[in-house]
């Protein structure tokens, strides 16, 4: 799954024993608790690429409970950490982990770590022109493409097609490329697990969604582009990926559920609870939702990929 980020391991179990009480009071207790009328208006601000899913938990949540109602800001993941400091949301999802410094300056400010949950599993995929040859490339062939630095060590940019066998006689030369804009979680974890931290080429054309990627590269024989995992179509298909000299993976869902994809990724959901008060009622039964099976059948619904049962296990045990 790739490095989650340096958090200083004082900080970590701290975060984890918080957590793993928490989690203990909120998944453990009887649903009956809060089974009741609940009503309220849960607000979040967050992934683009959870949109879809976090208005189908919503809606789930209202078919048990008719009087709650979600409104969800989707702005990108990096809108979650600064809307959590400012108090304007108390729910963060983001498609990709909170950072040190965005973990930090919450505590800073409060006293207390934020409540990191998993939700789902997600990917990042490279996709290309349903009738494009290409079938996989490693890590380092993408950041000679994506990138201008080449940090992975590519000793030289790619830039056309016929620099690849599989596309020699694929009569569009220049690669024209796409991808996810600054705010996105996917831009983030691309340039971070991809291009080695290293930075994007400038001629890269950008869009606020995942589904506009896919369907610019659909349309266009001589594109690619990376996305997310649940927007895939048939007008493109996904390019098994290869770590260094290892067998190329395509993003199936079992390869993104073990871990074996090398651009798998969960989807987090980050919560502001002071540690001497409970979660109102509509959150509680949100959270709930979210690691019941029924909450993972959405998740597989909406295309992404339900957590395993050892990951839920683990998260319900010690919230890490």
């Amino acid at each position: 799954m790739g490095n989650p980020g340096n958090i200083q391991a004082p900080l970590h179990r701290a975060r984890a024993l918080f957590i793993r009480l928490l989690l203990a009071v909120l998944l453990t207790s009887s649903p009956g608790a809060w089974a009741g009328n609940i009503e309220g208006t849960l607000g979040a601000v967050g992934s683009d690429t959870m949109a879809g899913l976090m208005l189908r938990w919503g809606e789930a949540l209202v078919t048990r409970h008719p009087d709650v109602r979600l409104q969800f800001q989707a702005s990108g993941s990096a809108s979650a950490p600064p809307a959590l400091l400012a108090g304007t949301t108390r729910l963060g999802p983001m498609s990709r982990r909170m950072t040190a410094e965005e973990h930090q300056a919450f505590e800073k400010r409060y006293g207390y770590p934020l409540l990191e949950l998993k939700v789902a599993l997600d990917a990042l995929v490279v996709a290309v022109h349903r009738h494009n040859p290409l079938r996989q490339l490693n890590l380092a062939q993408l950041d000679a493409i994506f990138s201008s630095t080449r940090a992975c060590g590519e000793q030289a940019p790619l830039r056309r097609w016929q620099a690849f066998p599989a596309t020699l006689d694929w009569p569009y030369g220049k690669i024209a490329l796409h991808g996810r804009n600054l705010a996105s979680g996917t831009y983030g974890l691309f340039r971070q697990r991809v291009l080695c931290g290293g930075e994007f080429r400038r001629d890269i054309s950008e869009y606020p969604g995942s589904s506009a990627v896919i369907a610019a590269v659909g349309e266009s024989p001589g594109a690619m582009g990376y996305a997310a995992y649940n927007h895939l179509t048939p007008m493109v298909h996904p390019l098994g990926i290869a770590e260094q000299d290892s067998q190329a993976v395509l993003p199936t869902e079992e390869a993104i559920q073990s871990g074996r994809y090398p651009l798998s990724r969960f989807l987090y959901l980050y919560v502001n609870l002071p540690p001497n008060e409970t979660l109102p009622a509509a959150e509680r039964a949100f959270i709930e939702l979210i690691l019941s099976d029924e909450g993972q059948r959405i998740a597989r619904a909406a295309g992404f990929v339900p957590l395993s049962a050892p990951t839920l296990k683990a998260q319900e045990l010690s919230g890490d």
